[in-house]
């Protein structure tokens, strides 16, 4: 299973500062190969996004470290993420990836499930949403992959009114991660603002939707601490 430690807050460390990769032990060649399922979150949107086209048409930098997965795999260099992100999808159409995603991905052993955001900003039932976030664990599960679940973000453009479903959303996670047996990532603690709460870190949003470099990069030292168990002989 993946590490407990999954459930904790990241936070970890501060600044713009690019954190070195972790040396991998010695004669250790295995990768993990991960795919990161989910919406512009996971696609690391404004700044990047993992389709050229994409890039052009919404005007999307490509600055590969506004993604977590580039943060994930420099902090754990055995990991080898695929960024299935794609900007403004629902969990359902999410979820219609999933299979195709798991079959670029060659050799997949674990598969992280992130969404949510987009269904609460078209008013989609929260139940809906947390079914199919249940459905693609189940689904992971059933393909023999490890699975993880993330939470949903603050949202600082739809704060306040967004702040109750985003929690109740993510109780829903909560509950999923407990019925699954599979660990449920902190992204929401990892970015809010303890002084604001309901909000991420004025350093850690690039525009209010989305997180900033620094934002992804705690994300992604969050996510290669969860993983580390499988990220090792």
């Amino acid at each position: 299973m993946l590490a407990a430690a999954a459930l904790l807050a990241g936070g970890c460390g501060s600044g713009d500062q690019e954190t070195a990769p972790a040396a991998a032990p010695e004669g250790a060649d295995d990768q993990l190969v991960v795919v990161a399922l989910g919406d512009s979150i996971t696609a690391g949107n404004p700044g990047f996004d993992p389709d050229p086209a994409q890039r052009r048409a919404l005007g999307f930098g490509d600055d590969e470290r506004s993604q977590y997965e580039y943060w994930a795999e420099r902090a754990n260099r055995r990991l080898e993420i695929l960024n299935c992100g794609v900007f403004g999808e629902r969990t359902d159409e999410i979820a219609a990836r999933l299979e195709g995603c798991v079959e670029q991905a060659a050799g997949a052993e674990a598969l992280i499930v992130q969404g949510g955001i987009n269904d609460i900003a078209q008013g989609r039932p929260l139940a809906d949403a947390a079914a199919a976030l249940r459905g693609m664990v189940e689904q992971g599960k059933q393909l023999g992959l490890e699975v993880a679940l993330a939470e949903v973000l603050p949202w600082n453009n739809g704060h306040p009114l967004a702040d109750k479903p985003i929690a109740e959303l993510n109780r829903l996670i909560a509950a999923i991660g407990r019925e699954q047996s599979v660990a449920v990532l902190a992204f929401h603690e990892t970015l809010e603002d303890p002084r604001r709460p309901g909000l991420m870190g004025e350093t850690l949003t690039s525009d209010g939707d989305h997180p900033s470099i620094e934002g992804y990069r705690r994300l992604g030292e969050l996510t290669a601490a969860a993983l580390a168990p499988l990220a090792t002989d």
